[in-house]
């Protein structure tokens, strides 16, 4: 299999001025005001163009794109079970190259990509895309991160950061709300071995599609990690969705970086970060917290960045960056 080093040798950037004008996820959808999901969606699928077969998850955006007889979708999609869009992105994929094999089918340069919100990736589907990406599939899965099942009530996964309020994670007299720390699925996908792995936010929009364009580029299986507020479930405004998508970078709760080959690339380098406070105070499920609380995440957030740090320096030793 070609490196993503070499695939990515000739690669032609999405710049502000050649930004792509295809649409293949539309107007017309449903989604709550401020939604920074479908944001995420909606620049995610203008990266990768026309030629996009979506594989999509049950979850909000299918929910709020494809009440029958309506779809937003302008390109092949086709709705799957919660747990299982790595595996039908699999099976398309061998498909296809199954039927170009025998002649039945034109080579037309299709992507594949999967799409699950943080429940379908991090939990329930994380047996499927384990399998996926280590059998080496050449697909995109592209997880929208809103830190928790909300198409469903708003429920916590193991995406769902520390001291979050949800409906199954109240805070109380012995409870700070969600107890465990958010599952790092950029890693977990990294240790596959994959030749492309990346983390983005709607705040940087090129960035974003740049990073998608390079994951359908690359060939073999990519994982593409997208923040994407919520300001229904998250209780803040929805005027605030991409400041939010902003603020989390720039506090370091979010890095954003790339992982090419096994070689660490930061993308956006915080050297003065915000407060993780002022990261909180916008959003009411980190009301019930008290500073000690705020303190004790602070201090998970800089060894999480002491730790990434790290393995950039460690994988990029010619540089030292």
């Amino acid at each position: 299999m070609m490196l993503a080093t070499e695939a990515l040798k000739d690669f032609e950037k999405i710049t502000p001025k050649k930004i792509p004008e295809v649409e293949p996820f539309s107007q017309g959808h449903r989604a709550c005001q401020g939604c920074g999901e479908v944001l995420a969606l909606r620049l995610a699928a203008k990266a990768v163009g026309e030629k996009l077969i979506a594989v999509s998850a049950t979850g909000c955006m299918e929910i709020i794109s494809s009440p029958y007889p309506q779809t937003a979708w302008k390109v092949p999609w086709i709705h799957v079970a919660f747990e299982n869009a790595a595996a039908v992105a699999s099976g398309v994929e061998a498909g296809r190259k199954a039927l170009i094999r025998k002649g039945r089918f034109p080579d037309d340069g299709a992507k594949i990509v999967a799409f699950a919100g943080d429940g379908g990736t991090a939990d329930i589907g994380m047996q499927a895309l384990s399998g996926a990406l280590e059998r080496g599939h050449d697909f995109t899965y592209i997880c929208l991160d809103n830190e928790a099942y909300m198409n469903t009530g708003v429920q916590r996964s193991s995406a769902t950061p520390y001291g979050a309020m949800t409906t199954t994670s109240p805070p109380g007299k012995k409870s700070k709300g969600q107890f465990t720390w958010k599952k790092n699925m950029p890693m977990i996908a990294a240790a596959h071995g994959i030749p492309y792995v990346a983390t983005a936010s709607p705040a940087w929009h090129i960035d974003l599609m740049n990073k998608v364009k390079k994951a359908v580029t690359v060939p073999g299986p990519a994982y593409v990690h997208i923040f994407s507020p919520c300001p229904t479930g998250w209780r803040c405004p929805p005027e605030q969705s991409i400041e939010t998508a902003r603020q989390v970078v720039n506090a370091r709760i979010f890095p954003l970086f790339e992982v090419i080959d096994g070689r660490f690339v930061l993308t956006r380098d915080i050297k003065k970060p915000i407060p993780v406070k002022e990261y909180l105070k916008g959003q009411r499920r980190f009301r019930h917290l008290k500073d000690e609380d705020i303190a004790y995440i602070q201090e998970r957030v800089d060894a999480d960045w002491e730790r990434l740090m790290a393995l950039v320096k460690a994988t990029n030793p010619e540089t030292g960056e």
